[in-house]
């Protein structure tokens, strides 16, 4: 599913399930994940706070978050790419067409993780 600022979809999973499925369907289309932060245990350790599972996986030149929205219920977001690149002023042609690329293959990544949930039978 697409929305002003990037893509979602729900993958009814365990986690691991949901953040290993995301993994590799980003890994399919090209993109290898730079960084994870694992804003639960974040929140433990700087502020003391519970706070629900939720991962940031950073990319270029985009994010995605996997976060819980019910028991094995995860929201999947990923960053628009030509959305987060235009708002560098006077975008060189180049980098548009990384930033096209990248959307299309974002495009990809949701739709892998949509038919995968449906290939599973859930809703």
């Amino acid at each position: 599913m697409h929305q002003a600022l990037g893509f979602e979809v729900d993958l009814p999973l365990s986690f691991d399930d949901a953040m290993n499925a995301t993994r590799a369907a980003l890994k399919t289309a090209g993109f290898g994940v730079l960084t994870e932060i694992d804003m639960q245990a974040a929140f433990k350790e700087k502020l003391g706070e519970e706070f629900r599972r939720y991962t940031i996986g950073l990319l270029l030149p985009c994010n995605v978050t996997v976060e819980a929205v019910a028991e094995r219920r995860w929201h999947v977001r990923i960053a628009d790419p030509q959305m987060m690149l235009s708002a560098a002023p006077r975008m060189p042609s180049a980098l548009k067409q990384v930033a096209e690329d990248a959307r299309t293959r974002m495009e990809r990544v949701v739709a892998d993780l949509a038919r995968m949930v449906r290939k599973d039978g859930a809703q």
